[in-house]
């Protein structure tokens, strides 16, 4: 009998041994029942998609989001807040709805649609948002940060009506309503370890996805991948390419009333190679119109990266500036190439006016076609149609 009892304590000492050897990998098998039921394949909570480890070309050297670094959890999270219509107090719009992946993450109208009306600015495309020195948002960077930046649409009368003033909810109603979706709580688990949820969860898990969006597969990349700097000529590129780009970053020299006599027309000046970024110092470009034609606006001192401007096709994924009525790149070219000297704007950029006058580049059709052509090898396909960007609903 005694022998019996030790082997059978041998036994079941032994099971409980190996269940402690795989301790590990068994703590990690966690069920998500409400993640699977509403995203099944599209979300798999043991094989993430990869967003912290994304190839990024060694010439590219800015980054605006090392305080808040990307996660697979993290930016899985923000993704599905990125499209989840529960985010707006109708139900009706989310961020994907005025950031389209098939227009490079801009709108396609000039004025975006929200609960209560429509935008102020045309929105803003976010390709490689994360690429750049600039740390302010939106046109006018009354954002200090991409966090911040996340929940102010949230926060808005117009766009998704969790303002807490003129009748709506508090984005504390959105917490509360948040609270009783399942899948939430259980993403804000498997992210942080807490079914919690927080406005500054929310702000770096969107920020996180919105910084993973990013497009480095264009001819442009390709070219530079096989030159030490963006001065040399890109053996992929025309020889119409390569007169764009050097038009591009090369700066003008001017006479004495501002007309260009020789060299580039030095758009790098304001939209630095190679990430094509905005400087940050950069004041407005001469269009301070608003979108309902009313008064103007002399705030508008950010702009988007100059990657993706078009799509794979070639066409404008989304008309430009803050206004919206800039409807092609040849009528962008031709805003640059005559600046005028509008009444009232008080906040140009000394860029534009040399010696006080407003730029003449007066460029020839040649160049406006080179410069043209240059801009769209800025342009990338993944971005357009990789499942990790797309809707997980």
């Amino acid at each position: 009998m005694k022998t019996n009892r030790v082997l059978l304590f041998l036994f079941v000492f032994s099971i409980v041994s190996c269940n402690n050897d795989s301790n590990d990998g068994y703590e990690n098998i966690v069920s998500y029942p409400s993640i699977l039921a509403t995203f099944g394949n599209t979300i798999d909570t043991d094989n993430l998609d990869n967003y912290a480890n994304q190839t990024i070309p060694n010439y590219i050297t800015k980054d605006n989001g090392l305080i808040n670094p990307i996660t697979d959890k993290g930016a899985t999270l923000g993704r599905v807040l990125f499209y989840d219509k529960k985010l707006s107090s109708s139900n009706s719009i989310a961020c994907a709805s005025c950031h389209k992946q098939s227009n490079a993450f801009g709108d396609n109208v000039i004025a975006s649609t929200g609960v209560n009306g429509t935008t102020g600015r045309h929105s803003m495309r976010l390709i490689n948002a994360r690429f750049s020195n600039e740390t302010k948002f939106f046109w006018d960077e009354r954002a200090t940060t991409l966090e911040i930046q996340t929940t102010m649409p949230i926060k808005d009368h117009g766009e998704m009506g969790f303002s807490g003033t003129n009748g709506d909810l508090s984005f504390n109603d959105l917490i509360i309503k948040l609270n009783e979706v399942a899948y939430y709580k259980e993403l804000f688990s498997f992210v942080y370890g807490s079914e919690e949820i927080t406005e500054i969860k929310i702000q770096n898990a969107l920020a996180q996805f919105i910084r993973s969006i990013q497009s480095f597969d264009s001819k442009y990349d390709a070219g530079r991948a096989l030159v030490a700097n963006d001065n040399q000529a890109f053996s992929n590129f025309t020889q119409q390419e390569n007169l764009g780009k050097n038009l591009f970053l090369s700066p003008p020299q001017f006479d004495g009333s501002g007309s260009r006599i020789s060299g580039g027309v030095g758009c790098a000046g304001c939209h630095r190679a190679p990430e094509f970024d905005i400087d940050p110092n950069t004041l407005n470009n001469g269009i301070i119109g608003t979108i309902n034609g009313t008064g103007i606006d002399l705030t508008n001192t950010r702009a988007p990266s100059l990657r993706d401007l078009v799509n794979p096709n070639g066409i404008l994924n989304t008309t430009l500036m803050h206004t919206g009525n800039i409807p092609n790149l040849q009528a962008a070219i031709g805003h640059y190439n005559t600046i005028n000297l509008a009444p009232g704007n008080t906040n140009l950029d000394a860029r534009l006016q040399p010696g006080g006058n407003g730029q003449q580049l007066n460029m020839t059709g040649a160049e406006m076609n080179a410069l043209q052509a240059f801009l769209i090898t800025l342009s990338g396909s993944d971005v357009y149609t990789n499942s990790k960007w797309s809707s997980p609903f």
